[in-house]
């Protein structure tokens, strides 16, 4: 099993419906939730035009290899009604893979730790909420260090839990 931290987020229709469903999906795909984060209200960014997300995120174990597992995401996704029509524009589901393991990948479709993770404020925070001394194997840095030196000053606000985790 690897330990591995994923970002889920959604701004689309009832949000927090579809990250519970998310979760849920991605246990049936075999990957098995150990924590998860609170859920924050994020403003959106780069494409402002656009609701509010809810994001969370969280630890997990699998024995998927990293390409199997950005499958096991995509299809999580796809179940959950996300249409792929431009980056960064608003979405049902979005899963990011952060971290998996201590390993560091480069490639074409796949690069972990995720490559903008530490500049997303709505990625660290939940992060800091469940592992907060988890270590980036790429700057050797804890997630509270990240979130300290975190450029982005976007609002992210507390919004309450996932059922299955209050």
């Amino acid at each position: 099993m690897v330990r591995i931290f994923l970002s889920l987020g959604s701004n689309i229709g009832d949000r927090q419906v579809y990250l519970q469903s998310g979760v849920v999906g991605l246990a049936n795909h075999g990957i098995h939730t150990i924590r998860c984060a609170s859920l924050y209200s994020t403003e959106p960014r780069d494409v402002l035009n656009q609701p509010r997300f809810l994001n969370t995120a969280i630890e997990a174990e699998t024995v998927l290899t990293p390409d199997e597992l950005l499958s096991a995401c995509l299809e999580v996704e796809k179940e959950n009604q996300r249409i792929r029509d431009g980056a960064k524009g608003p979405r049902t589901l979005d899963i990011d893979i952060i971290f998996y393991g201590n390993e560091i990948l480069g490639g074409a479709g796949l690069i972990i730790p995720h490559p903008r993770f530490a500049l997303r404020r709505f990625v660290l925070v939940p992060l800091a909420e469940i592992a907060p001394q988890f270590i980036d194997p790429l700057s050797g840095n804890t997630i509270v260090r990240l979130l300290e030196a975190c450029p982005d000053r976007g609002g992210v606000r507390l919004a309450g839990r996932l059922q299955q985790f209050s």
